[in-house]
């Protein structure tokens, strides 16, 4: 490997000309994106139903087609399930992403063709090391292999026509051979559907491998980590793998988490980068070391769609292309992609951090925020707010969920916490009230509604035994691999689910 590593190095950074194109011509790339799309969709049933041969420009493709959801999209999926050719996207779609990104009892189903899985994630996946050998050009990540913390849902038929699985399953699955030469566990131990007994092989089978990256939701890749230093009574990850030098992260912010990855790293070995790779298409970057945000790719078959805040719960909200964004708004995002989604509301929200390149922050979702007394709490607020209290109280958070407190009466509501803590603050009243304090710095409107306790009274906290979001996961079937635990809620079914099976 040591020959075939600078080779690989060279050959990805030939791609940088192209990512620093689309960053100097963003409204060029993002037109092109959009023509492209048009034309090749244009003999589908949805490109007929739509006149996609009659449309001229981005602004006829928005008064025509109407924003579009899971629900609204869900019949055409399933007709591509089915084997039935040519209805979202040209010839047949075989493989389908069961999304994981919540814990809904349903499963979404989000196509995958060999554009998307190409041009999208792969490409963007080779983006990634890319912009990581730009920065740290002596790194020698291609020295070793890489650790891909998969999915808990193996591939499965779904019949004679479609697969389906976790879309880290299926990039596994269908990984061109030079990315198999370089990627541990082998792909029985990756795709295990049992996520305890997958969590116990991925340490038996990599403790002796060469790692020099990992990537995965930091959440269970951290279970695997320590897992890895009990298995082997080491202190530092770098005992156990001293060539391992990235970890590229996604799925929830890596804030709450950076503590007690440099706990289990002392020696500071490791580099993080973000990623923004939802099932539905692979959108951001992290280009800067020191910078958490990240850059927008604008040249991989999807284009954008921005909605406004001032225009969400419209039941015709109007939407911003990128020339029209504006910095620190929050905006939920619409794609249509090489997929087959046309003007699909992810559900994800970000925030324009910078306008020349385009690099965004993800703000939270779109149902994961609680504005029950106006507050408008979102993830982004809770995760900066921990980030900056938990060190005051030597305190990790390994994970957590908030629900409101509903009004009663003429008494004040507010906001529940459940953390569970890898190692709890001495002094809990001091932590809540540091918190709330620090929620009131990050949210004018959350300050507002705290004022006086008019509206909102000091959060209640409550600290849960270890363990307990992963045997709630556990019961909900929703185990292991990108599954995440929702941090905020406008209801409090995921909270009292929780309270409840603890109390049983």
């Amino acid at each position: 490997m040591k020959l075939v590593s600078p080779l690989i190095s060279f050959h990805m950074r030939q791609r940088m000309s192209r990512i620093q194109w689309f960053i100097d011509n963003p409204f060029e790339a993002q037109e092109l994106v959009f023509q492209d799309l048009i034309v090749k969709a244009a003999t589908t049933e949805w490109g007929k139903n739509y006149r996609f041969d009659e449309l001229n420009s981005q602004g006829s493709f928005k008064e025509r087609i109407p924003l579009q959801d899971y629900e609204s999209l869900k019949p055409f999926i399933q007709r591509s399930m089915r084997g039935e050719r040519d209805v979202l996207w040209p010839g047949r779609t075989k493989w389908f992403a069961k999304s994981s990104g919540t814990t809904s009892d349903r499963s979404k189903f989000i196509p995958i063709t060999n554009e998307s899985l190409h041009d999208c994630h792969y490409q963007s996946g080779r983006d990634v090391m890319t912009l990581y050998l730009e920065n740290f050009p002596n790194k020698n990540v291609f020295a070793g292999k890489g650790m891909v913390m998969g999915g808990s849902h193996s591939i499965s038929a779904v019949n004679e026509d479609s697969i389906c699985g976790d879309l880290s399953a299926i990039l596994m699955q269908n990984m061109p051979i030079i990315g198999e030469i370089y990627r541990v566990p082998k792909l029985e131990v990756a795709l295990l559907d049992d996520w305890e007994e997958k969590a116990e092989m991925l340490v038996k089978s990599t403790i002796g491998e060469n790692l020099t990256n990992i990537s995965g939701v930091p959440s269970w890749t951290l279970v695997y980590l320590r897992n890895a230093l009990e298995a082997t009574g080491k202190r530092d990850i770098a005992e156990i793998w001293p060539n391992l030098e990235l970890f590229m992260h996604g799925g929830v912010n890596f804030q709450p988490y950076r503590t007690a990855f440099e706990a289990i790293n002392p020696s500071g070995t490791l580099s993080y980068q973000e990623v923004y790779n939802a099932s539905e298409g692979f959108i951001g970057i992290q280009d800067r070391p020191d910078k958490d945000d990240m850059l927008l790719l604008l040249d991989n078959g999807i284009y954008y769609e921005f909605i406004p805040k001032s225009e969400w719960g419209k039941e015709n909200p109007r939407t911003k292309s990128l020339d029209e964004v504006e910095m620190d708004e929050i905006y939920a995002l619409v794609i249509s992609t090489n997929s087959g989604l046309w003007r699909y509301q992810i559900g994800d929200t970000i925030r324009f951090t910078d306008l020349n390149p385009h690099r965004i922050k993800i703000e939270g979702r779109t149902k994961h925020f609680i504005n029950v007394f106006g507050e408008e709490l979102m993830v982004a607020n809770t995760d900066s707010a921990l980030s900056k209290v938990c060190p005051l109280h030597d305190c990790e958070v390994r994970d957590y969920t908030v629900a409101p407190i509903f009004m009663k009466e003429s008494d004040s509501g507010g906001h529940e916490w459940l953390i569970e803590f890898g190692k709890e603050p001495s002094d809990m009243s001091q932590f809540i009230i540091d918190l709330d304090k620090e929620l009131q710095s990050v949210n004018s409107d959350y300050a507002a509604k705290r004022s006086y306790d008019a509206a909102i009274k000091l959060p209640v906290v409550h600290s849960i035994p270890s363990g307990s979001f992963e045997k709630w996961l556990k019961m909900k079937g929703k185990l292991g691999g990108q599954n995440k635990v929702p941090r905020l809620s406008n209801e409090r079914k995921y909270l009292e689910e929780i309270q409840s099976m603890l109390i049983n």
